[in-house]
């Protein structure tokens, strides 16, 4: 949506006789039902009908409370569309709702972001899209909650992204740095989508492929705006920084450029965007920021929404009006044809003026409780306030804690669910194996018992046969005794004979039997009828036998029918049976899977972890080196003042001096406080940081300002200051190394540096002025007698000129002779200059005494004035001073030599030479 259209006043109105409570419940419910319109579980886009009533929504009440309300009631773990229909919604909101939505949804941040961990733990394809999206718009909020300078829909002119860049390099810096990283999160979103989307098919006009693409309309409108300040802002850094400096946002930038210009290129060749939003086309190459010209060539890619088509549906009202007025009050709308043409029956026009007068006063009197009502409302929201603030922390705690539970009651729920199923599954296979073995158990002993009786019946056939082959044999035998009988009368012998051999090898069974027709030849026709009697009764019983052979066979051929069956059965069975061995063996395989895909996300977890806290280690101590070495630096130039030959004019007082002394010290007792904590913790540097970087100033300016304090003082002070200030620099330099490095951090001393300071501080304290000791009452003595004494000196020095000069014109002559006079006539003229210094000095210390001193006596005023006294004596000093070491350095003196001579070895020792000037820097006239 391009913008927000204004409210209807008919929305906005409430009728005369409607409550706050019945207005605001009424209110509640049209947001209940468009929020549960806009976000449900179909596949299709979300309505921007639905998502506008959300939207004015916002506006109307100021904020979000009534749309999160609804939204954390929402059942968003069960569906991950749902979850990502949410998330369209919640980013239409942020960019086109109320200002104030911005800091209702921080409140919300942890749901939005345990939505997003849920389904980023889910191999679910909308779910992948929800964990992308929850961080995008996390992202968002922080991002604008930073910099409110930006509204949620990102759209600001030049002159406020200058404003909110300003001029500090580290602060462009940063916010390019933090623009990226929002507009990495923009490209994400679109890459996952398109990622999922099928470009065989048009899917933009699928609701399925619709439902997806419709947040990115809001993520083009974000991009265009990001893409335009982040080259703006990298010119401006290209401005203030070296290109070298720059190369990685270059980089970056040209990998989100082109990544841009393709989600571009993609999305304008759908039909889905092209009847929803113009998208801009960016160049083929991204912006030569090497060239400052190159920003004249810059186009601002501006995103066009059309024009909405109305809607085929009414819209709902956001309020409800009621359509007749409330008993007991008058119709106010009267009708179009009683307005154009007067009233029925000739009402007159009085009846209307005096109707007129009656509304009035209705109307004022509805005023006057409208205002009572207002009043009444506003006290009973500023009560409610307080109680809604102390609901929320509860409330928002309470939702925390159930977001919580239910997010962990899912989990479990799942995998009790799955361990029910396996368990089932576990059982059921047991039973069909148990079931199963039953059945082969009952299968195996009845086909042992069907073997065991075949078995029997082969034995009792071959018994049977062999009888048979024995009754044949006898018949046989029978048959050819009964032929022989014939023969028997006519050759007995031979046929005895013969029957002996014959019966020899016959059977032994019928041994007994030939024996007995050898014996009894002559009963052989009463054993030939008894023999035919008995082959009568064997065929008789071969003829059963064979019968009974018959119903064998015949039951051998059905138990063998039945075997085969129950082998065919059993058969089966084993089948089933080692299909649900596999099955099993599967679902374990796939649980032994799932185990180990779960235990190397936690080892990849405890890795991300370990690197995460390892690299926190690391960028503590990269801000701690770079610290130390800012620190460094710091403290190198300070020492460096001490043999800078242009530092010979700084002067400094010892007061200052002690005091910067001090608080270097105070901060020596930060720093050693930092030290141990970030040993004890490396994970935070914080401390040590802070302390460190005061420490490095306040030392350095201890070290500036006793080299400037040294340039007055006394020359064996100023050495031993100097040599101290050293001191304390080289120990404070290599703190400063061994902080820098990973293997002497724990090794380092802070308290070694705390010595020399003591020394510099108490060095200071030798060198305070010592009339801080005289009495009040002694300053104007010592004032009259300090300026008599310079005065003295500069006499002294000025005839000691004049003794050397007529000294050197006696003793010199030609070159040396007219330098010499040159140098004495410079020093003479110096000396008359020094001369009028003192007296206009005198004349204005007079002229200042006379008027600053009123009724008190001038030793008073002395007194009163005690500072600038002080600076009047040690003004008078240095000049006494200086013109009596002018006498000692002058041509012909009998010091020169000495005083070059000890100029020279200061000169060799890396000591600066000190010089005096005519006035300490503390001096100032009394106002």
């Amino acid at each position: 949506m391009n913008s927000i259209k204004s409210v209807p006043a008919r929305v906005l109105s409430r009728r005369p006789g409607h409550s706050l409570e019945a207005e605001r419940e009424q209110f509640d419910k049209t947001q209940a039902i468009s929020i549960s319109k806009a976000i449900n579980t179909q596949e299709a886009p979300v309505k921007e009908k639905h998502a506008r009533r959300i939207i004015l929504g916002t506006h109307h009440e100021k904020g979000a409370f009534t749309f999160w309300s609804y939204a954390i009631g929402l059942p968003l773990p069960s569906s991950s569309i749902l979850s990502w229909k949410f998330c369209h919604v919640l980013h239409k909101v942020l960019r086109d709702g109320h200002p104030n939505v911005l800091h209702d949804c921080q409140r919300h941040r942890s749901n939005i972001r345990e939505i997003g961990d849920l389904w980023g733990h889910l191999h679910d394809r909308y779910g992948q899209l929800v964990n992308v999206y929850t961080k995008l718009l996390l992202t968002k909020i922080s991002f604008h909650l930073k910099h409110p300078q930006f509204p949620a829909g990102l759209e600001v002119t030049d002159e406020v992204l200058e404003k909110t860049a300003g001029t500090d390099v580290n602060n462009i810096f940063q916010l390019t740095v933090e623009m990226f990283d929002y507009m990495d999160c923009e490209l994400r979103l679109s890459e996952s989508v398109f990622r999922q989307l099928n470009t065989a098919i048009a899917v933009s006009q699928m609701s399925s492929g619709q439902c997806r693409l419709a947040p990115l309309i809001q993520v083009i409108q974000d991009c265009s705006h990001l893409y335009h300040y982040t080259v703006k802002l990298l010119f401006k850094l290209h401005a203030c920084l070296p290109a070298d400096t720059l190369q990685g946002h270059r980089d970056r930038f040209h990998e989100q450029f082109h990544s841009l210009r393709n989600f571009f290129r993609r999305a304008s060749d759908m039909l889905y965007f092209k009847r929803l939003i113009q998208i801009p086309r960016l160049p083929e190459g991204p912006p030569n920021f090497l060239r400052a010209s190159a920003l004249a060539e810059h186009i601002k890619p501006v995103v066009v929404i059309p024009e909405e088509a109305p809607e085929d549906e009414e819209p709902e009202n956001l309020i409800e009006i009621s359509t007749g007025p409330p008993a007991g009050e008058p119709v106010v709308v009267a009708d179009l044809f009683e307005q154009t043409f007067g009233p029925p029956n000739g009402s007159l026009k009085d009846d209307r003026d005096m109707q007129i007068e009656t509304l009035k006063r209705e109307v004022e009197t509805l005023r006057a409780e409208l205002e009572k009502i207002r009043l009444e409302a506003q006290r009973y929201v500023s009560q409610l306030k307080g109680q809604v603030n102390t609901l929320e922390a509860e409330l928002e705690e309470q939702r925390k804690q159930k977001q919580k539970a239910l997010v962990d009651n899912e989990q479990l729920r799942h995998e009790l669910a799955q361990l029910r199923a396996a368990q089932r599954e576990g059982e059921r296979n047991q039973g069909l194996r148990e079931e199963a073995e039953k059945k082969a158990s009952t299968i195996e002993a009845r086909y042992h018992k069907l073997k065991e009786k075949h078995s029997e019946l082969i034995g009792t056939h071959a018994e049977l046969l062999r009888k048979n082959a024995d009754t044949a044999k006898q018949l046989t035998v029978t048959q050819q005794s009964q032929e022989e009988v014939a023969r028997v009368k006519e050759q007995l012998a031979f046929q005895m004979e013969q029957v002996k051999r014959e019966s020899e090898m016959k059977l032994e069974e019928q041994s007994d039997l030939l024996e007995q027709l050898r014996k009894e030849l002559e009963a052989k026709a009463g054993e030939l009828v008894r023999a035919r009697e008995a082959l009568s009764r064997t065929e008789q019983s071969g003829s059963q036998l064979s019968s009974r052979l018959d119903t064998l066979s015949a039951e051998k051929a059905a138990l063998s029918s039945a075997v085969q069956q129950r082998e065919a059965e059993l058969l089966a069975a084993q089948g089933l049976v080692r299909e649900k061995d596999a099955a099993l063996s599967l679902e374990q395989q796939r649980s032994s899977q799932e185990t180990a895909e779960l235990r190397g996300q936690l080892a990849d977890k405890e890795s991300r972890e370990r690197e995460l806290r390892q690299r926190l280690l690391d960028e503590q101590f990269a801000v701690l080196r770079g610290t130390a070495a800012e620190a460094e630096r710091i403290l190198q130039d300070a020492v460096a003042k001490l043999d800078d030959p242009l530092h010979l004019r700084c002067t400094s007082s010892p007061d200052y001096l002690v005091s910067r002394a001090q608080a270097a010290l105070d901060a020596m007792s930060a720093l050693e406080k930092g030290h141990a904590q970030y040993l004890v913790s490396r994970s935070d540097a914080s401390a040590l940081v802070a302390a460190l970087t005061q420490f490095s100033y306040l030392a350095a300016d201890t070290i500036v300002n006793g080299s400037a304090t040294s340039h007055l003082a006394p020359t064996d002070p100023a050495d031993r200051l100097i040599d101290t200030c050293r001191e304390c620099g080289a120990r404070a330099l290599e703190l400063m190394g061994q902080l820098q490095e990973q293997g002497t951090v724990h090794q380092a001393q802070p308290g070694l540096v705390r010595v020399p300071l003591q020394g510099v501080l108490q060095l200071g304290q030798e060198l305070k002025p010592k009339s801080l000791d005289v009495r009040q009452e002694e300053l104007g003595a010592m004032v009259d007698k300090e300026m008599a004494a310079t005065s003295a000196a500069i006499e002294d020095a000025v005839r000691r000129i004049e003794d050397m000069m007529n000294q050197a014109r006696r003793a010199s002559s030609g070159v040396k002779l007219e330098v010499n006079e040159r140098i004495l006539n410079s020093c003479t003229d110096l000396m008359k200059a020094i001369r009028l210094l003192v007296t206009t000095s005198t004349s204005l210390q007079k002229e200042i005494v006379e008027s600053g001193r009123g009724a008190a006596t001038q030793q008073e005023f002395y007194a009163k004035n005690s500072r600038w006294t002080e600076g009047l004596i040690s003004a008078s000093k240095a000049v006494g001073w200086g013109a009596t070491q002018l006498v000692y350095v002058a041509p012909g003196s009998r010091r020169t030599g000495w005083c070059c001579t000890r100029a020279s070895t200061r000169s060799s020792s890396s000591a600066p030479t000190r010089s005096r000037p005519a006035r300490p820097s503390s001096w100032q006239p009394p106002r």
